[in-house]
C-alpha cells in the first residue's frame, strides 16, 4: 500500500507540539463544527465521533469540543465549508491541501502564497486528485502476524507494520466500522481518519529536494484553516539543512 512516507510521522510529530500552543484546536474545532452540521449527536453522527476522538486524542477540553459543536446552532457564528485545493510542490510531487474555512476569498490566496512562496504551484481541479484515493487510515499500536490477521479479520484492506505500529487502510465507508471492530478485538487504536492516499508515490532521495518539499508542506500545514495536507512523495532521504 502507498502513502507510508517521512512526512506522515513528521505530522504527527508536528502534531502534538501544535497541539501544546492550542494551535491544533482551532483546526480540530472547525472539523467538528463542519462534520456537527450532520447532527450533533456523536452516536448517530460516524463523522463528527472520529472527529471528537481526533480531539481527544490531541487533549482538546471537553469546553471546547462542546462549544465547536454548538456553533451549527448559533446563527451567530460563521458558517465553515470545507474546501480542498491541489498543487505541485519540489520534485513534481502532488499535494492535496484540506482546509475548513468561513471565507474560501480568504484561504484560497493563502493556500496560494504558501505554495508559491515555498517553490510549489498552484493546480488544476482534478489535475492532482486523480492520482490519490480516499480512504479510511487508522494508527493501531500493535506489531506481528497475530495483529495482522486481526486487522484483516475487521475488514481492513491492508495494513503496514513500523516501530510497534500499524498503519491500517480502510475503504471510504468502512472506517468507522473497522475502527469499531479493531476497539472490540482488544487493540488500541491511536487515531482513525480519511486520508488521500497516493495509488504511488515519487520517490524523493535528493536532500535538497526533500527540504523543499518539508518547506512547502509546513508553510501549508501552519495555515490556520488547513485541516490536513496530503502528498505522494515518498522521501527516502534526511533534508538537507
Amino acid at each position: 500500500m502507498s502513502g507510508h512516507s517521512k512526512w506522515s510521522t513528521i505530522k504527527r510529530e508536528k502534531g502534538a507540539k501544535d497541539a501544546k500552543r492550542g494551535a491544533v484546536f482551532t483546526k480540530i474545532g472547525n472539523q467538528i463544527a463542519i462534520a456537527a452540521r450532520s447532527g450533533a449527536d456523536p452516536t448517530m453522527n460516524s463523522a463528527l465521533a472520529l472527529a471528537i476522538e481526533t480531539a481527544k486524542q490531541a487533549n482538546m477540553p471537553n469546553a471546547n469540543i462542546q462549544r465547536a459543536i454548538d456553533r451549527v446552532s448559533d446563527k451567530n457564528a460563521a458558517v465553515m465549508e470545507e474546501a480542498t485545493y491541489e498543487g505541485y510542490g519540489p520534485g513534481g510531487v502532488g499535494i492535496i491541501v484540506e482546509t475548513a474555512t468561513d471565507n474560501k476569498n480568504r484561504t484560497y490566496p493563502e493556500v496560494r502564497s504558501a505554495l508559491t512562496k515555498n517553490g510549489g504551484n498552484m493546480a488544476e481541479p482534478g489535475s492532482v486528485a486523480f492520482q490519490f484515493t480516499r480512504k479510511g487510515v487508522i494508527r493501531v499500536i500493535a506489531s506481528g502476524e497475530d495483529a495482522l490477521l486481526a486487522i484483516l479479520d475487521a475488514g481492513a484492506e491492508d495494513a503496514i507494520e513500523e516501530d510497534g505500529e500499524m498503519t491500517v487502510y480502510t475503504e471510504l465507508k468502512d472506517l468507522t466500522k473497522v475502527r469499531t471492530a479493531l476497539i472490540e478485538a482488544g487493540l488500541t487504536v491511536k487515531e482513525a481518519e480519511l486520508q488521500y492516499v497516493p495509488n504511488s508515490q515519487v520517490e524523493i532521495s535528493d536532500p535538497e529536494v526533500a527540504r523543499k518539499i518539508f518547506k512547502v508542506l509546513d508553510a501549508l500545514d501552519d495555515l490556520d484553516d488547513v485541516v490536513n495536507v496530503h502528498t505522494n512523495a515518498d522521501i527516502t532521504v534526511e533534508p538537507a539543512e
